[in-house]
């Protein structure tokens, strides 16, 4: 960037550098400068409908490529509404830089208006809440990237005044950082009793990997697979990692904590050795009980201690697996007997609770999935189909099942979807979510038609917050604020200029979705689906 350059100016250059093609956004006052200098430079500033799913749709962004998603808000209310989703990305392990405007410097000590001091309020959800000044723009964007991109990845939270923007940048070179997640060297910690891995290893009878999300960071998809042959080990993944092993591989184990958690947990119980890669506590809904040793591989120390480990390999993930593959010189420990047994156990747990002649949640899952394309990239939102989808929506590479299961917050699978189609618009893009899910973002939907983004929005019906309100049922309480206004989503898609079908059996909603290949504008479909699957399944 050339000497006498803004502030702004050079903020959009170091966006651009880091390879930022999209901005989700909402804008005010303060990030007027920011948003033109980054136009300028052909970074597409999208619109959304709220701040919260701009960060929503950042956070889907990234899951999709990998890459740090960016959003943008005003100050005061913009920057609180922009919280939630920049909270999400925290716990979800996803790099995020979010960017706030702020009033003018000299009135931000005293003034009271629309004015929250964004330090205090981000420094809890995020890797760091720094601020952007002109003369340290370049060195703070670069930290910034760096922070957010470091094992374990996360967002950042900048602020920028109002009268900053154009000020001239007296930090005006960027260089951009390595942005790699990934770790070179190996260093294995051993428990008091010494415990070596390959011993580990070697003397496991009934071993299982746990493959977590820093696995899908490290690209580890290969060498898991080898791993898993050479030691003929079955596979048991983390939702947010679906697809880090092929789930039509006969080793294929499963998703832990999502729908038949309990088939999973007896299964890791059974384990005489558990070997987590990449696996992130942060993903467990109830407490770890498997009482198996752990050999634990990962990019960064098992800190969170849920789990004791008896030996740590951290490093890069890949490496370490081709290392233990490479050495292994034992028998193979399971047959694919008696993993094909255990698929049959969880399969038949999966559709329990189905009612004849019903559209059950399970239908509409596999519907969607026998319609759309193997490359699909599918999104859920929070609910109970979530953990159905998360168990039941067969994934085949990573990065194609986007959902938010560290904050697991509702509203997330809308925009992800938009975000995801915006980073690929040669990938079908699916939503799966739920009525209270739609309910707090369907008005994204008429961005996606705007935009051209034929996104097909797959919402199941039932009237109800149904995981709240079977708990509640289980306390022997009424039904209390569970219950949601019915809304005819086929006149809803036709105001927002999408295509809407109206589905209540499973013949009906394979004829609805018998396009859905070729779609040439977003798609919403009404799926009325009969809950009661969901009692036996929870």
């Amino acid at each position: 960037m050339s000497d006498g350059a803004s502030t702004a100016e050079v903020m959009a250059e170091a966006l651009v550098a880091a390879g930022t093609s999209s901005i989700f956004a909402y804008p005010g006052d303060p990030i007027i400068e920011l948003m033109e200098r980054c136009r300028a430079r052909g970074v597409d500033v999208v619109l959304a409908r709220r701040e919260a799913t701009a960060a929503f749709m950042a956070e889907g962004f990234a899951q999709a490529t990998g890459s740090p998603g960016v959003c943008l808000s005003t100050l005061g209310p913009g920057s609180t509404a922009l919280l939630n989703g920049v909270a999400a990305a925290h716990l979800d392990r996803v790099p995020m830089l979010a960017i706030s405007g702020q009033i003018e410097s000299a009135r931000e000590q005293y003034f009271t208006h629309q004015v929250v001091d964004h330090k205090l309020l981000y420094s809890p959800v995020t890797k760091w809440a720094g601020r952007i000044e002109s003369t340290a723009v370049a060195t703070t964007m670069r930290k910034a990237f760096r922070l957010a991109t470091a094992e374990r990845p996360g967002p950042v939270h900048l602020t920028i005044g109002g009268d900053v923007s154009r000020q001239p940048a007296r930090d005006a070179h960027f260089v951009m950082p390595p942005i790699s997640s990934s770790v070179s060297a190996v260093r294995v910690h051993r428990g008091p009793d010494g415990a070596d891995p390959l011993a580990l290893l070697a003397g496991a009878r009934r071993p299982v990997v746990l493959a977590g999300i820093a696995a899908v960071r490290g690209r580890a998809t290969d060498a898991l697979v080898r791993f898993a042959e050479t030691v003929s080990t079955p596979v048991v993944v983390a939702p947010m990692a679906k697809g880090v092993f092929p789930e039509e591989h006969p080793l294929f184990a499963g998703v832990l904590d999502m729908a038949c958690n309990q088939v999973l947990w007896e299964f890791l119980g059974d384990a005489d050795l558990i070997v987590t890669v990449g696996f992130d506590a942060v993903e467990l809904i109830k407490p770890w009980t498997a009482a198996a040793p752990v050999l634990h591989i990962d990019m960064t120390p098992n800190t969170d201690q849920i789990y004791a480990s008896q030996c740590e390999c951290v490093g890069d993930i890949p490496a370490i697996l081709d290392w233990l593959t490479d050495d292994w010189s034992g028998e193979a420990r399971w047959s694919e007997g008696d993993v094909q047994r255990h698929r049959e156990n969880l399969r038949t747990a999966y559709y329990e609770g189905r009612v004849v002649g019903a559209l059950n949640p399970t239908d509409v899952i596999d519907v969607v999935r026998a319609a759309a394309p193997r490359t699909t990239v599918a999104t859920t939102d929070v609910g109970s189909h979530k953990l159905l989808v998360g168990q039941g929506w067969q994934t085949y590479e990573p990065r194609s099942l986007l959902m938010t299961n560290g904050l697991s917050s509702m509203g997330f699978g809308v925009p992800a979807a938009i975000a995801a189609k915006v980073a690929d618009p040669s990938r079908p893009v699916v939503a799966l979510v739920g009525d209270g899910g739609f309910a707090m973002t369907a008005t994204e939907v008429r961005l996606a038609a705007a935009a051209g983004l034929p996104v097909a929005f797959v919402v199941l019906v039932d009237g109800s917050l149904n995981r709240i309100e079977l708990k509640q049922m289980a306390q022997g309480y009424p039904s209390t604020a569970t219950r949601i206004d019915d809304i005819d989503l086929v006149v809803l898609a036709e105001a927002m200029d999408c295509d809407g079908v109206r589905a209540e059996s499973r013949a009906e909603l394979e004829k609805a979705l018998s396009g859905i290949a070729e779609l040439t504008r977003p798609l919403i479909v009404e799926a009325r689906i009969n809950p009661t699957q969901y009692e036996s399944q929870f």
